[in-house]
């Protein structure tokens, strides 16, 4: 062959690589500059949290019910759900029953099943996925159950008398030195992300319908001792999520400083790895003692008082470490915490409200604060038991099974809420 032919065919397949290479970066969502890209556009979102929906995508789970439910989020501009992913155990009482590993290395492909069928039915909505990976909490079993799996010791529920939180944390926190356990959840890293969809054909690796993967729900370093073992098991994760699909985002799943020993330091060191693409901050008012239905008028202000200060804390951090950083979990109950559906959601609505303007004047700013995911959608779902405890056979509503169902849940009768929704997304560019 001429030299020169030769030379004009290599530099024409190269343009053509390079080209098809920039088609399919869009396809997937970015980060540029601080904030998230999809399909060459700054990406905005009023999302929800939606755990439970692999669960329902399962074929002997309730597929119409979720049908119905990715519509009523798609027509009020939701276009975000935070799903998990994996869940392990599911022994206990207060837990998911249905997992992807119920016992250590062996996996349940009618979990996975479910969530082919979930992605597929986003894609239909032009909706994204942010998947986590398990959980640093008992309710899907997650780190502790990798732990009394590896000769812990029973993990201590603390739903279940004697066992108490503070046992649960300590119990926790020996995840990150413990080397099989940390082996096997890799293992069920691995097993998810290098998956084939089995309704689509498609790899999840070349899914755009999967905005990102979360190493976990909630890690936190438990103590300063401990931060060294933390951040050395977020990077091995991170790295190895990203050796395998070089596509998606990876963040965290962290609360913050809330999860970082109330050090917001000790979460920057934590998160400059620059594998990790975006931060993460969750914001519970009632957990964090920031309100009390005993007090529902005074203490809504001071929850929206310290809310706004922890997003404007966490917003810094984001601005100096250069990356978008997103509320993916932020929770109110209703009047007086009932969980009757009929309850009053306006101190609810007073309260999401003012944290829809703080992201709106964040966007309007060109801050990192991007994008929130409001927990959680229930839907459609039923919380029938009177004192809101979750049973096998119950609907699954967005309050996993060790909290009161109903109590931070928004469903389809909760019509001014969704309005609220509605409109802000709107203001987003996520509705016409």
């Amino acid at each position: 062959m001429n030299k020169n032919l030769h030379k004009v065919l290599f530099a024409a397949g190269l343009l053509m690589l390079l080209v098809l290479s920039g088609c399919r970066s869009k396809n997937f969502i970015t980060v540029e500059k601080q904030s998230f890209v999809k399909e060459g556009r700054p990406y905005h979102y009023i999302g929800a949290n939606y755990w439970y929906g692999a669960l329902l995508g399962m074929k002997d789970g309730d597929r119409e019910r979720l049908k119905k439910e990715l519509d009523e989020l798609q027509a009020h501009g939701v276009t975000n759900l935070r799903i998990m992913a994996a869940a392990e155990g599911g022994a206990q009482d207060y837990t998911v029953r249905t997992t992807l590993q119920p016992t250590q290395g062996q996996f349940n492909e009618e979990f996975l099943i479910g969530l082919d069928y979930l992605l597929v039915e986003m894609q239909k909505r032009n909706m994204d996925a942010v998947l986590y990976l398990t959980n640093n909490w008992e309710w899907s079993g997650g780190l502790a159950q990798y732990l009394e799996w590896n000769g812990y010791g029973p993990l201590p529920n603390p739903n279940i008398a004697p066992n108490t939180w503070p046992e649960l944390m300590a119990y926790t926190a020996n995840f990150h030195s413990c080397t099989p356990c940390k082996k096997a959840l890799l293992t069920q890293i691995r097993h998810v992300v290098k998956r084939t969809n089995t309704l689509s054909g498609k790899k999840y690796i070349n899914d755009p319908t999967i905005m990102a993967w979360q190493i976990a729900n909630e890690p936190r370093i438990w103590n300063p001792e401990n931060e060294k073992n933390f951040t050395e098991w977020i990077a091995e994760v991170v790295s190895e999520i990203k050796s395998l699909d070089p596509n998606h985002l990876v963040s965290t799943g962290s609360e913050g400083m809330a999860g970082s020993n109330d050090d917001l330091q000790a979460y920057v060191r934590t998160h400059q790895n620059p594998q990790i693409d975006y931060l993460t901050m969750h914001i519970w008012p009632k957990n964090w003692g920031w309100y009390s239905a005993e007090n529902e008028e005074k203490t809504i202000k001071n929850a929206i008082d310290n809310t706004l200060s922890y997003i404007t804390q966490h917003t810094e951090v984001a601005q100096n470490l250069a990356k978008p950083i997103v509320l993916e979990e932020f929770g109110f109950p209703r009047e007086k915490e009932q969980i009757d559906p009929a309850a009053s959601v306006e101190l609810r609505n007073r309260y999401y409200n003012a944290v829809f303007s703080a992201l709106k004047a964040s966007v309007a700013a060109s801050k990192p604060f991007a994008a929130l995911n409001f927990w959680g959608y229930g839907g459609i779902g039923q919380n029938s038991h009177p004192t809101g405890k979750w049973e096998v056979g119950s609907d699954y509503t967005a309050d996993p099974p060790q909290e009161p169902q109903g109590l931070n849940s928004v469903f389809s009768t909760d019509k001014s809420t969704l309005e609220l929704i509605k409109d802000t997304n709107k203001s987003l560019g996520n509705l016409p």
